[in-house]
C-alpha cells in the first residue's frame, strides 16, 4: 500500500510542481488566518514541541502548545521542564505574554492556522516501530482539521507515513488536500542539551503533498528560520531524516568498533581521530562512547530497517551497526570486569559508582540511555551499584529496582568510577582522588589515572 500511495503522489507532484529553485533564504513572516486564533498549534509539548513552540513565539506568533499529558503541561506552567538556558528566558516570556496558550483540549486545535505535529516515534522492545503515539495524534488531528488549515508532520517516520496517516483520512473526511487543506512534512532538527546552533540557525526540510502545500509550509518554517529546503515531495523530506540518522548510527557503531581495535594493539584511540579529522574532506570525526540513547539514533534507523523488510530487502552494513550499538552497553559491563579484575577483584561484591545517567551530555533525559542497560547489567553480576548525576538527584528505578543517588559521591568508597556522561556544570573534582576509572566518554584527558573503555 506505501508503496503505490508513495507512486501516485510523486506523479501529481510532478505536475503540480511549479519548477522554482529548492533552496531559499526568507525572512517574511506569515499573515495569520483571518477566520482563526492561533497562527500555529504545536501537538506535543515534549523535548521537540516545546522548543519549537517558543520558537514560533518568539517570532511573533500567537501559539497554542497542545499535550494531552496535564503534567506536562503543569510543568511547562511551573517552569520545572528541560531547557537550554535561552529557551528558559523564551518561556519566561511566553507565560507572560497574551499570544501563548496551553491546552489539553483537542478541539482548540482547530482554531489554529496551522498544526505540527511533534510527537515521538520509538520501537518495541523487539525493534519494530511503535507508531501508536503518532497515529492517536494523527487521528486527533485529522479529526478536528477544518479548511484552510496546514498540517506539519515533524515526526521521524517511515517514507509514506504523513500520506497514509494524514492525506488519505482527510479524504474520506471530504478535506481534499492541496485544495481545501495543505499537508507537508519537515523533519525535526533538534539538538538536546547543545546550544552551539539554535533553531532558528538550522536550516529546514520540507515536502508537500502538492507545491501549493509545500508553499505553505516554508511560509510558516519561514517565520523563524532563515534557510528553507524545498524538496520534490513529502517522501523525500521523510526519508532525508532517516539518512540524518541512519548516518550517525553507521559512523557511532564504526567509531565504537575502531575503539576496541585500537584498544587492543594499545593505541590512543582519541589521538588517532584527531589525527584523522586533520583531513580537510572525506572524513567527519566521532567520537566512540558506552552506547547510544535518546529518541533518534536506537530508534530511527529501526524504521527504514522495518519497512523494507515488507520489500524483501535487507540493509546488511545499517543492520550490522545497529546491532553493534545495541551490543554496546554488555562491552561496558565486560570492560568494568576486567579493570576490576586487574586490581585484583570482580564485579561481584564490588561498589560500582555510575557518573552520569543521561543519554548525552547536559540534559536530564533518560530515554534509551546505555546507563540503565549498564546498571541492570552490573546488578545482574553481583556489584552494588549507585549513581552521582545532578539531574537526577534521588533515586532511579532500573528493571524494577530503586538505585540511589550519590549527593557525596567521594563518600561512596567506589571500588570503580564509570564516568558514563559528562556534564558541564557537574563538579567532577573529586575523581581525581579515585583509585580506579574507567572513562567511557574518552574526554576525560585530566584524570591522568583514568582507563578507557
Amino acid at each position: 500500500m506505501t508503496t503505490q500511495l508513495i507512486t501516485d503522489g510523486l506523479q501529481a507532484q510532478k505536475q503540480l510542481d511549479s519548477g522554482e529553485p529548492w533552496a531559499v533564504k526568507v525572512r517574511n513572516r506569515p499573515q495569520p488566518g483571518r477566520d482563526f486564533d492561533y497562527d500555529v498549534a504545536i501537538v506535543g509539548m515534549g523535548y521537540v514541541g516545546l522548543p519549537t513552540a517558543l520558537a514560533h513565539h518568539v517570532s511573533g506568533a500567537k501559539v497554542l502548545g497542545f499535550d494531552i499529558s496535564g503534567k506536562r503541561i503543569g510543568d511547562i506552567k511551573a517552569r520545572e521542564v528541560d531547557l537550554l538556558p535561552t529557551d528558559h528566558q523564551r518561556l519566561a516570556s511566553a507565560l507572560a505574554s497574551d499570544s501563548w496558550t496551553l491546552s489539553q483540549e483537542s478541539t482548540d486545535l482547530s482554531r489554529a492556522a496551522a498544526v505540527i505535529v511533534c510527537v515521538p516515534t520509538p520501537v518495541d522492545g523487539h525493534h519494530v516501530p511503535d507508531l501508536s503515539i503518532l497515529a492517536s495524534a494523527s487521528r486527533m488531528v485529522v479529526q478536528q482539521a477544518v479548511a484552510g488549515q496546514l498540517i506539519l508532520m515533524t515526526s521521524t517516520t517511515y517514507a509514506g507515513c504523513t500520506r497514509e496517516m494524514i492525506v488519505e483520512p482527510l479524504r474520506k473526511r471530504s478535506l481534499v488536500p492541496g485544495a481545501d487543506i495543505s499537508v507537508a512534512f519537515s523533519p525535526e532538527r533538534i539538538n538536546p542539551g547543545v546550544s552551539d546552533f539554535s533553531i532558528e540557525d538550522v536550516p529546514r526540510v520540507v515536502g508537500g503533498y502538492t507545491s501549493r502545500c509545500r508553499e505553505a509550509a516554508v511560509k510558516l518554517l519561514a517565520s523563524y528560520t532563515g534557510t528553507v529546503h524545498r524538496t520534490s515531495g513529502m517522501e523525500v523530506a521523510e526519508m532525508t531524516k532517516l539518512l540524518e540518522n541512519t548516518f550517525r548510527a553507521v559512523n557511532i557503531a564504526m567509531a565504537n568498533e575502531f575503539a576496541q581495535a585500537c584498544q587492543v594493539l594499545d593505541l590512543p584511540v582519541q589521538e588517532v581521530i584527531d589525527s584523522a579529522a586533520t583531513k580537510p574532506f572525506g572524513f567527519m570525526p566521532f567520537t566512540p562512547g558506552p552506547g547510544v540513547g535518546g529518541h533518534c539514533i536506537p530508534c530511527d534507523p529501526h524504521y527504514l530497517l522495518w519497512q523494507l523488510r515488507a520489500h524483501n530487502m535487507s540493509l546488511p552494513v545499517i543492520a550490522a551497526a545497529m546491532e553493534g550499538i545495541e551490543q554496546r552497553p554488555a562491552q561496558t559491563v565486560a570492560r568494568c570486569a576486567q579493570v576490576l579484575s586487574n586490581t585484583g577483584k570482580g564485579l561481584l561484591g564490588s561498589r560500582v559508582l555510575v557518573v552520569g545517567l543521561a543519554y548525552k551530555p547536559d540534559v536530564a533525559d533518560l530515554r534509551e540511555s546505555p546507563a540503565l542497560q549498564i546498571i541492570d547489567k552490573l546488578i545482574a553480576a553481583g556489584a552494588d551499584v549507585a549513581f552521582y548525576d545532578h539531574h537526577f538527584p534521588e533515586s532511579v528505578t532500573v528493571n524494577g529496582k530503586q538505585i540511589i543517588g550519590c549527593a557525596k559521591p567521594a563518600e561512596f568508597n567506589a571500588d570503580l568510577v564509570l564516568l558514563h556522561t559528562r556534564h558541564a556544570a557537574a563538579d567532577l573534582s573529586w575523581i581525581n582522588k579515585e583509585t580506579t576509572v574507567l572513562d567511557a566518554t574518552y574526554r576525560a584527558e585530566e584524570l591522568t589515572h583514568r582507563v578507557l573503555l
